[in-house]
């Protein structure tokens, strides 16, 4: 029997999110989906907001934007959606200093939901999690190349920062460090949850794809990439399928009428009992009323449209079951 792991892009849940969400129930930011997500074996999401009521907004350097969410409601919302794992290596996760961010960590280890990506120093940063998903174990291992200034020091906390550069010496010394610390659980899948590049971009560049492949090359069985906030195209390498980037499940931005931010789709992967992938299906999403939900018809048809445009010129097709659009996982 296969089980289902759900991987989604930025779940940011600050801003007018947190502000709705003072007044109604704590799972209504899954829209419709509550259910769905909930009968996954497993979930994974890229968490792009501190949990906190505490820290002042970051000011060392410029930044426009500064994500935070009250615990009260965020905890329990993310266990009601069956979250077992949040990526935080992000450029969002020390918005309001490392107060926040250890509040962070704080909450979500009191909720049962595992995390990678930041911690309290640089060790802890570059932790890979390990979850349960139904009978097998998962390791997730969280990098960003986004915000250096963010990134964790030897005795002060950030994120899992490297350079997206597959011939720099410290980049593939931080890398094989932490997947060989996920390999030494022995898990039966290895994601690696990478938030990288620049926003609104459609597609990877091509250090994204030789950094992807040679993640495969090492070991790792599913890339899922995010920090676009556009869905960009899938390759599948070597049977491992390559995410370059899942877009916004859930937020507050405002909509490019061209780019469609607010449309992209649960990324569910279907994985065999000894581990390997054996399929991944997308289920059309859009945000509305500052939730997710099933996306409507007519911005269905266009997500399914163009993620196959997108996924064209790496030789990826789908079939549609349904709402949804699936690809087969062979070697």
């Amino acid at each position: 029997m296969a089980h289902r792991l759900g991987l989604t892009g930025d779940v940011m849940l600050g801003r007018l999110v947190d502000e709705y969400q003072q007044r109604r129930p704590a799972p209504a930011v899954w829209g419709d989906l509550e259910d769905h997500l909930r009968g996954l074996d497993g979930l994974v999401v890229n968490l792009e907001c501190c949990l906190s009521a505490r820290g002042r907004q970051w000011r060392r350097t410029e930044r426009a934007f500064h994500f935070r969410a009250e615990p009260e409601w965020a905890v329990p919302a993310l266990e009601a959606a069956g979250v077992d794992a949040c990526a935080l290596a992000n450029n969002h996760v020390l918005d309001y200093e490392e107060e926040a961010l250890l509040d962070t960590l704080g909450h979500l280890d009191e909720g049962g939901i595992a995390h990678a990506g930041a911690g309290e120093n640089r060790e802890a940063a570059f932790e890979p999690a390990v979850v349960a998903v139904g009978d097998l174990d998962v390791a997730v291992c969280s990098l960003t190349d986004n915000t250096p200034e963010y990134a964790a020091g030897a005795e002060s906390p950030g994120t899992a920062y490297v350079d997206i550069d597959i011939e720099d010496a410290k980049t593939q010394t931080a890398v094989e460090d932490t997947l060989a610390r996920a390999m030494a659980h022995d898990p039966d899948l290895l994601v690696a949850s990478l938030h990288w590049g620049p926003n609104m971009v459609e597609t990877p560049p091509q250090s994204h794809r030789d950094f992807a492949r040679w993640l495969v090359d090492q070991g790792v069985d599913v890339v899922h990439g995010h920090s676009a906030h556009v869905f960009q195209g899938i390759e599948v390498y070597q049977g491992r399928p390559i995410l370059y980037d899942t877009g916004d499940f859930v937020d507050d931005y405002a909509v490019d009428p061209r780019l469609r931010n607010d449309r992209s789709f649960l990324f569910e992967l279907a994985v065999g009992e000894a581990g390997t992938p054996l399929e991944l299906r997308l289920l059309p999403t859009e945000i509305d009323d500052f939730a997710v939900h099933r996306a409507s018809a007519e911005a269905a048809d266009w997500s399914r449209e163009r993620v196959q445009d997108l996924s064209d010129p790496f030789g990826t097709t789908f079939e549609r079951e349904d709402e949804s659009l699936v690809v087969g996982l062979e070697p």
